[in-house]
């Protein structure tokens, strides 16, 4: 593919569609474990659902662009040390400071009643529910150190393209193409879904935020075993 670009067959629409073809496949099959999870555990709110799908994909393509912007500048050696444990590590670590978080936030993370508000509360509850779209950035950004055929593609072609701002410009068509996925639906549907599971059945609210925080913790305690 190095020889392709230097022979100018190689476009940003070129790379864009290759995001866009992995965004289809790979990333929704990689993807949908956590986020589907968080957003079931959280029983998310349409808006909510929305938001932090939007967040995932913002932090997936701010990552893959400062990724590419480092191959155009460091050359073809990051590919491979990505290729090893370090994408592994990252995402199991993501993972599992997701499931803390739902544990952390069991009231807000189920879509529970908040206490009454006073004149001296507004402020910081809005801020509290901002941070509770941290865990998906921080996932969207560790997921794209998922060793694949896609990314390795995008960093030797960022590796060759003459600089950190090619680079650049690669991993952003890369990453808009990816955020072209299914996700955009079905994380929505797994907020919807936990919605209905606990509608009705106060009771199972709490074993609703339990069962999706173990099951993001055990993805991140197997990734971690694959990086070590």
């Amino acid at each position: 593919m190095p020889d392709a670009l230097d022979a100018g067959q190689v476009t940003l629409a070129t790379v864009w569609l290759l995001g866009v073809s992995m965004g289809m496949t790979a990333c929704t099959v990689t993807c949908l474990p956590f986020m589907g999870t968080w957003a079931l555990g959280r029983a998310s709110g349409r808006v909510e659902a929305f938001l932090h799908t939007g967040v995932f994909l913002a932090g997936r393509v701010l990552s893959y662009t400062l990724l590419a912007a480092l191959a155009g500048a460091v050359g073809v050696g990051l590919a491979k040390a990505l290729g090893g444990n370090l994408g592994n590590a990252v995402i199991g670590g993501a993972s599992i400071v997701a499931g803390l978080w739902l544990l952390r936030r069991p009231a807000t993370a189920c879509g529970g009643v908040s206490p009454p508000l006073t004149f001296q509360e507004p402020q910081p509850i809005r801020f509290k529910r901002k941070r509770d779209s941290l865990p998906p950035l921080f996932l969207g950004a560790a997921l794209t150190l998922t060793p694949c055929t896609p990314l390795a593609s995008l960093l030797a072609l960022a590796a060759n393209a003459g600089g950190a701002l090619h680079g650049a410009a690669f991993g952003l068509a890369f990453g808009l193409g990816a955020a072209m996925t299914p996700i955009l639906v079905l994380v929505p549907l797994a907020g919807r879904l936990g919605r209905e599971i606990k509608s009705g059945r106060a009771w199972l609210s709490r074993w609703l935020v339990w069962a999706a925080a173990l099951v993001l913790i055990l993805l991140g305690l197997r990734r971690l075993a694959l990086a070590f």
